[in-house]
């Protein structure tokens, strides 16, 4: 881990050197002779070199020069461990690239840094964007990020686990979930993995508030951290850990960790994205029939509701209308069904067009039961402060394990509140 993290740096810091001489602040160059040079920077989904993300992108950009030769994308890509900060501090020293993959529109937005939807994709190409997530990229009605890759989430479960405990289907409510770790545990393996570490806390917890009638925004769009819900849903999650039901020290566990040890046979049940399966696949343990994956439990029954993610595409607007149609040309090229296809397969994920997903629901099964999900999925808070308050649930909520549950949510909703 600590090599991955030391070459994402090394990433980063050539991505700042590629951008930082380009534009009126930092961005790329229109030259006199009609060319265009256009910067893409983005988050790398890949594991290493073999898959970074790098090679997709440029791909992209390679078969798009071939179309329009005046227009070349340099790309740059970044681990996804390092980009909230390297993107950051792009931001920050005004070296802006003229398209960005990973980060929420709204901040952008407010800012005044970035083109509505409208300026830099065609009618028919943002017509064809799921709705519910092209909505969340809106900023006081009006839409800014581009929806590029999504995600929802359900429970995987091992079948061979579950059967040798005596379980005879994945459970319902969170009595039930509990009742089938304590089983679990008694026969050696780990019940269920709940990873509150600070790769993806927020995600784990959203699913747990989703199933107690709790979320982070009341029902008027407002912070709601610390409801009686939601803290009531915490306490219950420590429970399950002070009584060994979980793997130990859940707030310091990683979805990664998790995500692996599922993957090699040691744990009952966790909650998860695609993503899963390539992980199940490389590690070689389970076979296709070993697990299953079911409706995410909740207090009183399946969710109904369960978490969709996305990450979006926003473009800047430092070059100036010199890059504007560049820059359409190239998002249009982007969001071809052959091109989101290629990325949601290679990284298992989910299509942002609906087009490329009714094509993947067509011929992937497993799929199929995550992209049914989608419309009734409940996405991230769109608030412009939604990028600070999720970093501090990341790095925070796992101390309500073995801490106040009440007095930690207390203290992420009074930051969330201040600065909404």
């Amino acid at each position: 881990m600590k090599s991955r993290l030391m070459a994402a740096a090394a990433i980063g810091a050539a991505a700042l050197a590629a951008v930082a001489g380009c534009g009126s602040s930092g961005s790329s160059s229109a030259s006199s002779n009609g060319k265009v040079t256009l910067t893409f920077f983005g988050a790398d989904y890949g594991t290493g070199p073999s898959n970074s993300t790098t090679k997709y992108w440029n791909a992209v950009a390679t078969a798009f020069h071939q179309a329009h030769p005046s227009i070349t994308v340099n790309v740059q890509t970044v681990n996804w461990t390092d980009f909230p900060t390297k993107s950051a501090t792009l931001i920050q020293n005004k070296q802006y690239p003229d398209i960005m993959e990973g980060n929420p529109a709204p901040p952008y937005a407010q800012s005044g840094l970035i083109y509505p939807v409208s300026d830099v994709l065609s009618q028919s190409v943002a017509g064809n964007l799921i709705p519910k997530f092209l909505k969340d990229g809106q900023y006081q009605g009006v839409n800014y990020g581009i929806p590029f890759t999504t995600s929802t989430r359900a429970m995987y479960y091992n079948k061979k686990i579950l059967a040798a405990a005596g379980i005879s289907a994945p459970p319902k409510t969170w009595a039930e979930l509990q009742a089938d770790a304590a089983k679990i545990k008694a026969k050696g393996d780990i019940g269920y993995g709940m990873p509150l570490g600070s790769e993806e806390a927020q995600a784990e917890l959203l699913l747990w508030f989703l199933g107690n009638g709790g979320g982070y925004l009341s029902s008027g769009g407002k912070y709601d951290i610390n409801s009686p819900q939601n803290v009531a849903t915490l306490n219950f999650m420590k429970q399950m850990a002070a009584s060994g039901d979980t793997q130990p020290n859940p707030g310091g566990t990683d979805r990664k960790t998790v995500w692996a040890q599922f993957a090699q046979g040691k744990i009952g049940m966790v909650l998860g994205s695609p993503a899963v399966i390539p992980i199940i696949q490389q590690a070689g343990v389970l076979k296709s029939g070993d697990y299953g994956t079911a409706d995410v439990p909740g207090k009183t029954g399946p969710l109904s509701d369960t978490l969709g993610v996305h990450d979006d595409i926003v473009a800047f607007k430092a070059a100036g209308t010199s890059h504007q149609a560049a820059i359409k040309q190239f998002l249009d090229f982007v969001y071809q069904d052959k091109w989101q296809l290629q990325f949601d397969n290679e990284y298992d994920l989910l299509p942002a067009t609906q087009s490329a997903a009714t094509s993947m629901g067509q011929s992937n099964a497993m799929f199929a039961a995550f992209l049914g999900n989608i419309t009734n999925s409940v996405n991230y808070p769109s608030l412009a402060n939604w990028t600070s308050v999720e970093n501090m649930i990341k790095t925070q909520v796992g101390q309500a394990i073995t801490g106040n549950p009440a007095q930690v949510l207390g203290a992420i909703q009074q930051t969330a509140s201040s600065g909404s």
